[in-house]
């Protein structure tokens, strides 16, 4: 019996060495091949980044640190995500664990999606994926004025039954991308002077043109929110990207004035303005109310906090505690510390994901890493300064802490979007 046990080990290991051999030989072709025909822009975003003749683009490992910073995120949005719902969750469904599940469902289905990109994709790959993401939420845009859900007064869902979908969070990646492309495809005559060619051109109209549509389009659905962080990102994009300051101070002159006219038209919107700038006078059962709750939260939480799961506000006073003001509970439950724990970690966050940008091998990935990461660091900024009410309350949700669908599951992707570019650089051959 034994040698027969043995003998079947033996096939079994001889058949394992064959498929590892062979598998292992076609992934060295496949590589070669792509090695030889990858084609990446010859200005990369750092001139000290710039490849010579003599390199050329390998594949290595993840950066490790970004990785640990993005799961420490993600296992402390999963925490808070369950302590701050339990209630809500129960008193909305009658399962206090019903917005948790949805939570951790969300974030297995993007680490599901996010594993496969970080393994297997090059650079090259995010170029079309770019313009596809832009494109594709440029026409979910238009479908959600027909066809999408409406709630707190604004319609910017479609809903597919297991999901609702929001075309915005889309957009704000599709448009990061695309910009990108657009920034490094045409670097050298972004460097041209020319009147109406060269800077102009393509340093402000084609990525005006790209950023004209998604908030245009953000707007219609009356998402100022959205309109605020699509338009920033965008100009970040532009400025990293080779756009002369002159321009940027012109359109950052046009968007203020944009911004007047939609709250000068926007009854919903000057409602918020008036509540941030009057909370003391407001009504503190009616406008105010959700700003009073959440900054209650907070001063209630002191240093060191009221416990893990002990929060008195998430009972009922702080809506959707589990959604945009879950801030406030990490701040009551675990104080201060807490809170500073979550700024340190998106601090992070931002710091890493400049520093892979920097070393990306070309200057369409650069570019891509820099938006991404400070997408996430700005949407953390906004959110924390909404709640603690430094500016008006405008819907906008913690990355990797908020229950939500689309948002949370692109959040991570992007991560691992992130991920799949630090693997890369150039050696000598």
């Amino acid at each position: 019996m034994e040698n027969k046990d043995n003998e079947q080990k033996a096939k079994k290991n001889k058949v394992v060495f064959f498929i590892k051999s062979k598998a292992e030989k076609i992934n060295d072709a496949y590589e070669k091949s792509l090695a030889d025909s990858d084609p990446v822009f010859d200005e990369p975003l750092h001139t000290d980044a710039e490849p010579p003749k003599t390199k050329v683009l390998v594949r290595g490992g993840i950066d490790v640190y970004f990785l640990l910073i993005v799961i420490a995120l993600s296992l402390f949005g999963l925490i808070m995500a369950f302590s701050a719902s339990s209630y809500f969750s129960y008193r909305e469904t009658g399962d206090s664990m019903y917005y948790f599940k949805r939570h951790v469902t969300f974030v297995l289905v993007a680490v599901f999606v996010a594993v496969p990109l970080v393994m297997f994709m090059r650079p090259k790959f995010w170029r079309p994926f770019g313009i596809a993401v832009y494109l594709g939420s440029a026409v979910l845009l238009v479908a959600v004025l027909f066809i999408g859900m409406t709630g707190k007064g604004a319609q910017r869902w479609i809903d597919l039954g297991f999901i609702t979908v929001q075309p915005s969070e889309i957009a704000k990646m599709g448009l990061i991308m695309m910009l990108a492309y657009i920034m490094s495809k045409h670097e050298k005559q972004i460097e041209l002077n020319q009147r109406f060619g060269g800077q102009f051109r393509y340093g402000v109209l084609y990525p005006g043109i790209a950023i004209a549509v998604i908030c245009g389009l953000v707007v219609l659905e009356k998402h100022l929110s959205g309109l605020i962080i699509i338009g920033l990102l965008g100009l970040f994009i532009m400025f990293i990207g080779g756009t002369d300051k002159r321009w940027l101070l012109l359109i950052v002159g046009v968007g203020v004035v944009a911004v007047f006219v939609v709250l000068m038209f926007s009854g919903y919107a000057q409602e918020r303005v008036n509540t941030w700038l009057n909370i003391e006078e407001a009504d503190p059962q009616g406008s105010a109310w959700q700003n009073l709750q959440g900054l209650y939260a907070i001063g209630s939480g002191g240093f060191f906090g009221v416990g893990l799961g002990n929060s008195r506000q998430k009972y009922g006073y702080v809506a959707e505690p589990q959604n945009d003001f879950i801030f406030t509970i990490v701040c009551e439950e675990l104080g201060f510390i807490g809170a500073l724990a979550v700024i340190i970690l998106f601090l992070l966050l931002l710091y890493r994901g400049y520093k892979i940008a920097a070393k990306a091998p070309d200057k369409f990935c650069s570019l891509v890493v820099y938006g991404l990461t400070t997408k996430a660091a700005l949407q953390a900024l906004l959110n924390i300064a909404v709640v603690t009410n430094s500016m008006p309350n405008t819907g906008i949700s913690l990355p990797f802490f908020s229950s939500g669908g689309t948002a949370l599951i692109l959040q991570i992707i992007e991560m691992g979007v992130i991920l799949s570019i630090s693997r890369f650089s150039y050696v000598e051959k």
